[in-house]
């Protein structure tokens, strides 16, 4: 049935490195892969087509006055200017569903031309908008005392949030990477809500490409060095593990980003790697031990889960999408602040065998995280979707003959 679905998609992030456009890529290959229909509209540097097997692959050239979000991640005020080009390629390609991601330049016009041509719309979320715009606020204003900063912080991320729900009330079926917000947007949007979680590659992320054996054990962090990520947590966490009388570890820190000098200050037992990729980052991975992740604002969380493929335990926040990926005391740990986080990782790093154990559960458990599956569940909510709209199209007849008949 999937081969009958003609897609277009309009990814809020595509090209920049990141959790949600790598699995907005992995998604264009899976539709490549099998020879389905795929049109996928996306930011970049110019405007040209390209095609790749049966998916074609459409850049959109930002305007001078895009203004940055977030590291690549920009908003381009006029990118509706390519509204007609784009009306153009989706009348040709006569696509059953289009996909929207976020509340961005892109994923705008793709809402409007789905409202437009009336196309099931179907939406993803992908990150954790609020979240990330409180912890910068926060950080904005740490020179206020703490109850009103808290205030205004929460303020600001509650109004995001509502704002965000009523984005995602456009589509008619929702995706979302964790349960807690499968059910957050259902109740929200009162729309269709399905999980979209995301899969690891097993032979890129293995412990295969370890190459060290010196015995020091190595903590690490992957990832952008951004307040939101919550990375200063690992200078607390070295803090208390050389009070406890530890000293033969290291931390291991893949990334960059504007946290980065703060880290390279205070962090005593560090190395920095910078922004890492292919076989260098799957060498990084695996080389580490325990993997660190105190970030509250994650819908998902990929590293954790690329960590725990390279054989790495994973100890990850209570908060956010993370802790979905972990089976607590088992392929990994669910630390609910700083002091739990220093508490499991003192564990592991005293108890050899129980390290080992969990390395091998952490491996096992990741290499069970299908693409292929997540992506099924993907057409069959493009599927429901189209099944909604049918059902709604008939309402209107029915209302339609039933007023005609009264006449």
């Amino acid at each position: 049935m999937n081969k009958d679905l003609r897609i277009a998609f309009f990814p809020d992030s595509y090209l920049e490195v990141n959790g949600a456009a790598m699995t907005c890529k992995r998604l264009a290959d899976y539709a490549r892969d099998n020879g389905l229909p795929f049109l996928v509209f996306h930011a970049g540097r110019k405007t040209e087509r390209t095609e790749n097997g049966s998916v074609i692959h459409y850049s959109l050239k930002r305007s001078p006055i895009s203004f940055p979000l977030d590291e690549e991640l920009a908003y381009d005020p006029l990118f509706q200017r390519h509204t007609k080009l784009v009306l153009d390629e989706l009348l040709k390609f006569e696509p059953d569903v289009i996909h929207i991601t976020g509340p961005n330049d892109v994923s705008i016009v793709g809402a409007y031309i789905a409202w437009k041509l009336q196309i099931p719309l179907v939406g993803s979320w992908h990150t954790n908008v609020h979240e990330f715009a409180a912890q910068r606020l926060n950080k904005l204003f740490r020179f206020m005392p703490q109850k009103i900063r808290s205030g205004i912080v929460g303020f600001a991320e509650d109004k995001i949030l509502s704002g965000a729900v009523l984005y995602y009330k456009m589509p008619k079926v929702v995706l979302a990477p964790n349960q807690e917000l499968v059910d957050l947007l259902g109740k929200g949007t009162e729309r269709s809500s399905f999980l979209m979680g995301r899969g690891v590659d097993p032979e890129r992320f293995s412990p295969k490409y370890r190459t060290v054996s010196d015995g020091k054990i190595r903590l690490g962090s992957v990832g952008r060095l951004r307040a939101e990520k919550n990375v200063r947590a690992l200078v607390e966490i070295e803090k208390q593990l050389i009070a406890q009388g530890f000293t033969n570890f290291e931390f291991l820190v893949v990334g960059e980003g504007s946290e980065r000098d703060h880290l390279e200050r205070n962090l005593k037992n560090a190395r920095f790697t910078g922004f890492l990729e292919g076989e260098k980052l799957s060498e990084a991975y695996a080389n580490m031990d325990i993997f660190l992740f105190p970030s509250e604002t994650d819908a998902f969380g990929n590293v954790a889960q690329e960590a725990a493929a390279s054989g790495v335990v994973p100890i990850v926040s209570d908060k956010g999408g993370p802790k979905y990926l972990i089976e607590h005391d088992d392929s990994g740990f669910v630390a609910r602040n700083i002091d739990e986080f220093v508490q499991f990782t003192s564990l592991l790093m005293s108890d050899a065998d129980k390290l080992g154990t969990m390395r091998s559960r952490a491996r096992e458990s990741a290499m069970s995280k299908s693409w292929n599956s997540i992506f099924e569940g993907v057409y069959a909510a493009y599927r429901e979707s189209i099944r909604i709209a049918e059902l709604r199209r008939n309402a209107a007849r029915n209302a339609s003959s039933a007023s005609q008949g009264r006449i």
